[in-house]
């Protein structure tokens, strides 16, 4: 199971190569799946490996001059600090048993795979949705009123602290559809974000978790490799194409997680 775990380690960070976000999605479900790991830390290793692949496919966006960081900025500052409030403050205190229903137990760890379930089947629909996508580098940007861009960060901190996810699937339509940025622009930004988003978020956990620092930093060097690959791939395979399979693939492995988290789990 290992070994599948590191091949998708591998994919996961083409798909951010490729397509700036969406592939950091299936991190926390091949850490509990595929690694076994407990899913409140798989959330934590989740923000490291995304935190790590994400910025070093920023670095390189960087270089090209691919990155908005005027709007990394003003986007992220809410963002940044919702995500290190939430893994500071809030997961600490949420208890192991959530409450029961007759027979029925929801525990921290199974709400933490249900609400990603549901997160997986929204982002899904973000990936197969139809976009008007703005291709031309020298697009005139618009300017959302300050108190947006805040509630669109918090938000996006919201997601990335309680589950460990980079948010890139809702990134990626504010940046296009409403801040008007040119695609390409677009990913470098959104990488920008998800890892500083991420790598506070991380530095949320630390002295909360035990951490297998051999483990995470493989699979983390392990992704940062596929980034690398997804860049270089990026100019031969159409991306909008593919996002519409891993759409489905995404859809599909969100079902699969409420199934077995909510219907096989209680029958074992």
């Amino acid at each position: 199971m290992e070994i599948a775990g590191y091949i998708a380690a591998a994919l996961i960070g083409i798909s951010l190569g490729l397509m700036g976000g969406g592939g950091s999605i299936l991190t926390v479900p091949v850490l509990v799946y595929l690694f076994r790991i407990n899913p409140l830390y798989a959330t934590s290793y989740s923000l490291f490996i995304v935190g790590f692949t994400s910025l070093t496919g920023a670095c390189s966006s960087s270089v090209k001059g691919l990155v908005n960081f005027r709007t990394a900025l003003h986007f992220g500052i809410s963002s940044f600090i919702t995500v290190f409030a939430t893994r500071k403050w809030l997961l600490p205190r949420i208890p192991e048993t959530i409450f029961t229903i007759n027979d029925f137990t929801i525990t921290s760890a199974m709400l933490t795979m249900v609400l990603f379930a549901g997160l997986m089947i929204v982002a899904s629909f973000s990936m197969l949705g139809k976009h008007r996508v703005i291709s031309n580098e020298a697009s005139a940007q618009k300017n959302l009123p300050v108190a947006w861009l805040s509630l669109y960060g918090i938000a996006i901190g919201l997601v990335t602290g309680l589950l460990g996810a980079g948010g890139g699937f809702l990134l990626i339509p504010v940046l296009v559809i409403l801040l008007k940025l040119p695609m390409k622009e677009a990913v470098g930004t959104s990488l920008l974000i998800i890892a500083i988003n991420s790598l506070i978020g991380f530095a949320g956990d630390l002295g909360h978790f035990v951490i297998q620092w051999t483990k995470l930093l493989v699979i983390t060097a392990i992704a940062v490799g596929g980034i690398f690959t997804g860049s270089a791939l990026a100019a031969r395979i159409a991306a909008e194409k593919l996002k519409k399979y891993f759409g489905w693939f995404v859809l599909l492995t969100g079902i699969f997680i409420l199934v077995k988290e909510i219907i096989i789990q209680q029958w074992a």
